[in-house]
Parts: C-alpha cells; structure tokens; sequence
C-alpha cells in the first residue's frame, strides 16, 4: 500500500509540472507578440526618428540596426526641443562644461599694447670715439700710455716720435731765419711747414732761440678719454696722420637692442624702454629710443633701436649685456578687439572661436571664423569676425569642438559639419588635441638649398642635446641646452631664403625662439617641458617645410604626456628614451613619423 501511495504522489507532481509549463507557454506567446507588434508600430510611425551608436555619435541612420564600426545596436537620437537654437549650435549643461573646465568672458575693446622684451648690449657713443693720429712721420721712440682703459687728458704727451723730417724741416727754418729780412716769406713758409706737423708757436720759438735741431718731439693728446685700442709699438714706424691710439669718452654711452622683424610694426622713435645690466643687479635704467634702422640686417633679420644714455661713475660699460621691455603701442588702431590666445584655434589656414549664447534651455556655443591681427605677448587683436558685447569661450574650446566633430555639426577640423574624425581612421587610437591640431597645419614643402639645409641641420643636432637633458630631468643643463639652439637658431643664415620659404621660415623662428628663451629662463623642470612641448610641434613642422641634411629624425609621440593631452619630441634613434617622464617612464611613447 505505501509503494502504491508513493506512486501516485510521483504521478501528480509530474502532471503538475507539464501543466504548469504549458501554461507559461502560453501566457508568455499571448503576452509578447501584441507588445512586439506594437513596438514596431510605434517605429514606423516615427517618420523623423534617427537612430546613432552611444560609442561612434557621428553614426545616423533612418533606421535602427547594428553600428558599421562596433557593431552594437544602434538607439534613437532624441530630437532638440529648442527651436529658437541654431541647428549647427553646440548644446552644453552646466555639468558638461565644469567637467570640459570651459570658461567664458566678454569681449572688449582697448588700446592694443604690448610687452615687447628686447635683448643688446652697451656700446661706445660712436660720437664721442676719436682715433689720435701722429701728426709727425717717424719712428716710435717711447709711449707714455702703454695699456687699453687707461685715461689721458687733453694735451696729455702720450707718445715720442724721431722724425728725420723733421730735422730737415728745422734746418730750413734756421737758412730762412738768416734771410729773414730779404724773404720774410720764406722764413714764415718754413715756420708754416712745422704748424702743419701740429708744432705750435712755443715749441717754435723754443727751437729758434736754441739755434739747434731736435730729433724727437712729443705727440699730445687731442681730447680727454679712455684708450679702447691701442695700435702702435715702440720701433715701429708711422705715417704722418696714421692712427696711434683711439680714444673714448664714456662720459654717454648707447644702449643697442636688438628689434625682430616681427617686432619692428611695435617699435618707434620716442618709445621709452625700461632695462636691465646683467652685471648690474637692482639697478633699473629708463631711456628712450633715439634712432631706428631703416634697414634689417640680411642674415639676422634684426633692426638696431639706439638709447642714448648718461654714464655717471661708468657703471655701464662698453660689451655689457642688458635687457629692455618696450610698452608699445601699435600704431593707427585704437579700440581695437583683443581677446585671449587661448580662446583661438589656429588651423594655419582659419581662425576661430566659439561664440556663446544662451535660452530658456541651456548654453549654447556657436563656431566663428575670425580674423587675426598682430599678436599681443597672450593676445590676438581681432581684425574681423567679433564685436564688443559679445561672450566666447576663453577655455575649453578644444571640448566644445569636439563635442561638435562627435555631433557632426561644423567644427575647427570640418567647417562644413559631417561625420567626425576618430581614431578608426588612423590606426584604432583617439587622436589627442595636438593631433588634431596638426592635421590642419601641414605645411607647405619648400625647395631650398644645401646650405640652408645644413644649417638646420646644425639646429637639429643642438636640439638633440636639450632633448637629452631632458631625459635626464636635468634642469640646469636643459637651460645651458636652449641658450645653445637659441644661438643656432640665430645663426641660420634667412637671407638664402626668399618668398614665402622666407616667410614661412620667419614665423617659425619668432615661434621657436620665444620657447627656448623661456625655457633658458626657467628652472621649473615641468614648465620647461610644458615650452618643449609647444617648440616640437613648430619644430616638426620647420623640419618637414625645409628638411635636413643626410640626417634621419624619428618623430616620437607619448599620450600621457602633458597631463594625458599627449606630447611629440625628435630622436636621433628609434629607441624611446621619453623626454616628458625621464626615468619615471623612460620607455613610455611610440615613432610616429620618420623624417628622412
């Protein structure tokens, strides 16, 4: 009887568990197929509705599906609600632009000034240089000033001179003394032969109350000052009015600054200059601008701006190295728009900033192509494009356009608007923003000679030994490294260029040598990275225009570097030695280009 009652109990639980399966089936069939259905009713009712990839946004399509890159599905784009928004406008939150750090300001007009930094040194009035000549033909019998610096004063006998000449002149005069009264003319001619030879009427009546010939005679000197150079020995023979000595009064000296092409539109006559003496610690000298070139120095590329400065105690003196900042004004502009560097993206061919705005809905930014004008130190002077009142963004703007290349909407790389650039178009790897910022500025290959060539190829091999430096984290010696390319970099002679390879090669080089100046400068081993970083992209680009000489550079590219922006350098190898980290990431980067 318990085995029968156990066999029924099995029996009932087996046709439980089939009814109860049956049942979900269809439950379930009757349940899903009426929502099925009216999903996809709902779908094709949706005649505007476009579907996009949450991974690639530059994906539309009519209809949902999978992702041609990634393959996931593909979700509806929801539509702007905004119709008062310009369709080609960028839509932000405020959480979207503190997370992208995006900052706004209004943009103003002023008078455009800027700082601009000059380099010189001291210089001899060329006024006050006189060269004391000898005014006797002969030999150099004894100098009584026989070193540079020293000082004479005014009819100071600084030399003695045998003149067999002028035995023969004081023989005459002693003939034509005796004749005197016959031929007065001929004894005042002989007495004028010796006046010519800078004798005066003293030394004259000296010798005829004498009645005999002296061999030497004593040279003074002309004017007081300081002997720069002294250019006779004793023994050695002279012509008469041949120079002995030259002579310098220190009393005012010149300042010589040194004015760059691209400075010059700032510089004028009359601008007051505030400098510094290296060797002079504290002191602070003011003058102003007396003189200009009117011509550039065909290989330096630099004018000459002249200060005339007083020189009590002669503190300044001649070779001295000084620095001066003009507070320049450009000329025939006043209320000019100037905004901040950092609100510009400069493709090399466009310029533009993002313009804001605001509705009921939210912020929203607005890509502007502007014209620049001349730059101000951390300012462009905007020549078109913007007008006073309005806002743009002065931070952030590479986040504000790439959210505008991810939403296909016109942007720094694609003025048109469209499908946006990512890293499966070269490679698999995002591009970072000096990428992207490169794309636009490839620059034009010019044909240029050997010797130019050369030359930038001596650049490159200084640029090497501060790259190193900077492997090593070595601030010190990357300081003495820039001071050295700096002084390649103004050796490259620009008058083998012409056109716009000259152009081209000029904007370059104010570029490069305002980021070795800094880095000379800083004894911060991050700041001097942060300028590195900046000199290696118009770098890459310098090298790519006018080439090396039989010289292989690899182009080198870290995306950590730069606070993870990503940051290039050039070697010599193809081995990664990273400038950017040193030893905390030595191998960390990968060769990008080889430049041959």
């Amino acid at each position: 009887m318990k085995i029968k009652a156990k066999a029924q109990t099995i029996i009932i639980v087996v046709i439980s568990l089939i009814f109860g399966v049956l049942m979900g089936y269809i439950i379930s069939t009757s349940t899903n197929q009426p929502i099925s259905t009216s999903a996809n009713q709902h779908i094709s009712t949706s005649t505007n509705q476009i579907w996009t990839c949450s991974m690639h946004p530059q994906i539309r399509q009519n209809e949902p599906g999978d992702c041609p890159i990634c393959g996931m599905d593909l979700i509806p784009l929801e539509n702007e609600q905004d119709s008062e928004i310009d369709p080609m406008a960028i839509s932000m939150s405020s959480t979207a632009m503190q997370l992208a750090n995006i900052s706004t300001a209004m943009v103003g007009s002023m008078n455009p000034v800027k700082m601009v930094r000059l380099n010189g040194k001291v210089q001899s009035d060329e006024r006050l240089v006189y060269s004391q000549s000898s005014h006797i033909p002969g030999r150099i019998e004894k100098l009584m000033v026989n070193f540079t610096g020293e000082y004479v004063n005014k009819g100071q006998v600084i030399a003695s001179v045998y003149s067999p000449e002028l035995v023969t002149a004081q023989e005459e005069l002693f003939e034509a003394q005796k004749i005197v009264e016959t031929q007065p003319q001929l004894f005042n001619a002989a007495k004028e032969k010796l006046k010519n030879w800078k004798l005066d009427d003293e030394q004259i009546e000296q010798i005829l109350q004498s009645k005999t010939t002296m061999g030497t005679f004593d040279v003074q000197a002309d004017v007081s000052g300081y002997v720069t150079k002294k250019m006779v020995n004793p023994g050695d023979y002279v012509r008469r009015g041949e120079a002995i000595y030259e002579i310098a009064d220190l009393s005012k000296v010149w300042l010589l600054f040194d004015v760059y092409e691209s400075d010059i539109p700032w510089i004028k006559k009359g601008d007051k200059v505030e400098f510094t003496v290296a060797s002079l610690p504290g002191e602070t000298y003011t003058g102003t601008i007396s003189f200009l070139d009117p011509v550039i120095d065909p290989k330096t590329r630099v004018a000459k701006a002249r200060i005339e400065v007083a020189n009590p105690g002669l503190k300044l003196k001649p070779e001295m190295f000084a620095s001066g900042n003009v507070e320049a004004k450009l000329p025939k502009q006043s209320n000019a728009i100037v905004v901040p560097k950092t609100a510009v993206m400069w493709t090399g061919k466009r310029s533009v900033v993002y313009v804001k705005s605001q509705t009921d809905n939210g912020v929203n930014f607005m890509m502007r192509d502007v014209n620049l004008g001349p730059a101000l130190g951390e300012s462009f002077v905007i020549e078109s494009g913007l007008q006073g009142g309005e806002e743009i963004a002065i931070n952030g703007t590479f986040s504000i356009d790439a959210a505008a290349q991810l939403a296909g909407k016109p942007s720094m790389m694609n003025p048109s608007g469209g499908p946006a650039m990512t890293g499966h178009n070269h490679g698999g790897e995002p591009m970072s923003q000096n990428e992207m910022e490169e794309m636009e500025k490839k620059p034009e290959k010019f044909e240029v000679g050997t010797d130019f060539k050369k030359q930038l190829t001596q650049v490159y091999n200084k640029y090497l030994m501060m790259k190193d430096a900077f492997v090593e984290s070595d601030a010190h010696e990357v300081m003495t490294a820039a001071n050295e390319l700096s002084g390649s970099l103004k050796n490259v002679d620009m008058g083998l260029l012409k056109g716009n390879a000259h152009m081209t090669w000029m904007e370059y080089l104010d570029a490069m040598k305002k980021s070795t100046d800094k880095i000379s400068k800083l004894m911060d081993i991050e700041k001097q990275r942060n300028e590195f970083a900046k000199f290696n992209l118009t770098f890459y680009k310098a090298l790519k225009a006018f080439g090396l000489s039989n010289t292989t550079a690899y182009y080198q590219y870290c995306p950590m570097a730069e606070k993870d922006k990503g940051a290039y350098w050039f070697s010599a190898t193809e081995e990664i030695r990273n400038p950017y980290f040193g030893d905390a990431m030595l191998g960390c980067g990968e060769n990008r280009e080889t430049i041959k």
